[in-house]
Formats: structure tokens, C-alpha cells, sequence
């Protein structure tokens, strides 16, 4: 399907341009998935610096909020396992390791021994931690709330129904192929 010109009351965006540039060069190539996927890669890209400052402004990299902000998700006590965190993380044994070390370093994590094994951690939140990684998310909505601020209610819930229904698609779709 062919880009659709661009309305006087939607300009085109860096992905209408992107998609008429590849019309104009394979006009025999369907560049629709671009309309969704290369907007919402574009999104992530244009965000990420905002929310890595926020972030940063807690003295934190992003992956360090997403271990100590996993922890804070899983309600008292606060504590996981690694498997736990590296799977609900989806990142490895290896670069959830790194993280650890950071944070614990930092005092907002301890990591304790497991009371049933003795072989094996439990990582858990300390009240700094907790504090931290509190304050870091409710600016980090904050921030994000006024990034969609541009849309209506009606328009935000509409969006996050249909971009929940294409993640569980993709997610099938993934699943079918392991």
C-alpha cells in the first residue's frame, strides 16, 4: 500500500517522508508496516533521552531503576530472586549481575541469603532504595504524562488498547516461532 498523502490537519511526519522516499525508489514495496512500527521506533528513540534524565536526576541509569523499580512492583518485602528479576527484566544472568553490584554499592539494594537455599541470594530493596525508586517513577510519569499531553484521554486510551493488541500479536506471533 502506498503512503497516503498527508492531510492539511495531520502534516506529514519524519515516517510519511521515509515511506514516500521508498515509494518513489521501490514502488513496488508495501512500506504500511512503517506506518506503525517505524513510528513507534521513532517514539522510543525521540523519548528515551527525557527519560534516561529523569532517571539520571536519581542518580540512576535506566537499568538500575528497572531492578530496583521491579523490586518496589513486587510489594513488601521487596525481595526477589536473580532468576526472578533477570526473567521479569528479560536481560541475562551476566548483565543483571552488573546492575547488582551497582546498586548494592550504592546501598539500594542488599543482596541476602536464601532461607531455602542456602546456595543461592535473595536481592532485596532497602528503604533508600524503595525511597528512590519512588520518587524516580513519579517523576518519570510525570514526564511521560506531559509528553502525551497532546492527546485527549479518549485518544491515549485508544492508542494503548490497540498497542496492546498488536504486542500481543507480535508476542504470538514470537511464541509460534520457538
Amino acid at each position: 500500500m502506498q503512503p497516503k498523502p498527508a492531510s492539511k490537519k495531520t502534516p506529514a511526519d519524519h515516517v510519511d517522508r521515509l515511506r514516500q522516499q521508498w515509494a518513489r525508489e521501490l514502488p513496488d514495496l508495501d512500506t504500511e508496516p512503517m506506518a506503525v512500527l517505524g513510528r513507534i521506533y521513532r517514539i522510543s528513540n525521540l523519548v528515551r533521552p527525557s527519560i534516561e534524565a529523569t532517571f539520571a536526576g536519581f542518580d540512576l541509569d535506566r537499568g538500575e531503576f528497572d531492578v530496583i523499580g521491579t523490586l518496589l512492583r513486587s510489594g513488601p518485602p521487596y525481595r526477589l530472586t536473580p532468576t526472578e528479576l533477570y526473567t521479569s527484566l528479560m536481560i541475562s544472568s551476566g548483565g543483571l549481575t552488573h546492575r547488582l553490584i551497582r546498586l548494592e554499592k550504592a546501598g539500594l539494594i542488599e543482596r541476602l541469603p536464601s532461607e531455602t537455599d542456602g546456595r543461592s541470594t535473595i536481592v532485596g530493596l532497602t528503604e533508600e532504595g524503595r525511597k528512590r525508586a519512588e520518587a524516580a517513577f513519579r517523576d518519570d510519569m510525570a514526564n511521560e504524562a506531559a509528553l502525551l499531553a497532546g492527546l485527549t484521554a479518549d485518544e491515549r486510551q485508544s492508542l494503548a488498547g490497540l498497542l496492546r493488541r498488536l504486542h500481543d500479536e507480535i508476542e504470538r506471533q514470537l511464541a509460534r516461532k520457538d
